[in-house]
């Protein structure tokens, strides 16, 4: 991470009760639900690499507040929960970035393995208190595969948390999906979010 120049006094948001805000569009996914399917890859995990990729590509969604000090990560690891079969078993990973391996399916498989590690107890998970989040480099990202939705809101553990929260939703009729991101508004703009959603289209349609 690097500190960088940006005068927090000056921001307009900075002495809000609460920074956050949320907003929500959809992602056309058809060639990449197609291809998990032909392919025997699971969605839900080529779908967190397009989101994480998306996550990285904007640096305005890596910045947080360290110390007083304004602090941009080189990138930002993934956080999710994960739940077995039979939605008995909650617990949460962190995942690697894609770019650490060498191409998307060894990154695929590597989740795979690791979620199911943490699955069976072979792995304790990852746990971190929700007040500390900032502190590290990680986003949040979280499916919701049941409900094809509109908008979502965020709990609010700290009104001037920075961390980005990305959640998904299920695939309609249309191949299209639901995705909301909830930012700091003391970082990010409009034309940030349009810059990561304009990015994760091109991740679906892309990433393999």
């Amino acid at each position: 991470m690097k500190e960088i120049e940006f005068n927090l006094d000056e921001n307009p948001f900075i002495n809000f009760f609460s920074a956050r805000y949320a907003i929500s569009a959809r992602v056309k996914v058809e060639k990449l639900w197609n291809w998990c399917h032909e392919n025997d890859k699971s969605f839900f995990i080529m779908s967190l690499g397009c989101l994480m990729n998306a996550v990285n590509s904007v640096p305005e969604l890596k910045r947080r507040i360290i110390d007083g000090k304004t602090i941009e990560y080189d990138y930002l690891e993934g956080v999710s929960p994960i739940m077995d079969g039979d939605k008995d078993i909650y617990k949460e990973m962190r995942v690697k970035v894609p770019q650490e391996f060498s191409d998307i399916i060894e990154w695929h498989d590597y989740v795979k393995d690791l979620s199911a590690s943490i699955l069976k107890g072979e792995n304790n998970g990852f746990f971190l208190e929700m007040e500390k989040r900032d502190l590290t480099n990680i986003a949040n990202f979280s499916c919701i595969p049941w409900i094809d939705f509109d908008t979502l809101t965020n709990c609010i553990v700290d009104g001037m948390a920075i961390q980005p929260l990305i959640t998904w939703g299920k695939v309609n009729e249309e191949y299209e999906m639901s995705v909301a991101i909830t930012v700091s508004h003391i970082f990010v703009n409009g034309r940030e979010l349009g810059y990561f959603y304009e990015n994760l289209q091109k991740e679906f349609d892309s990433i393999i």
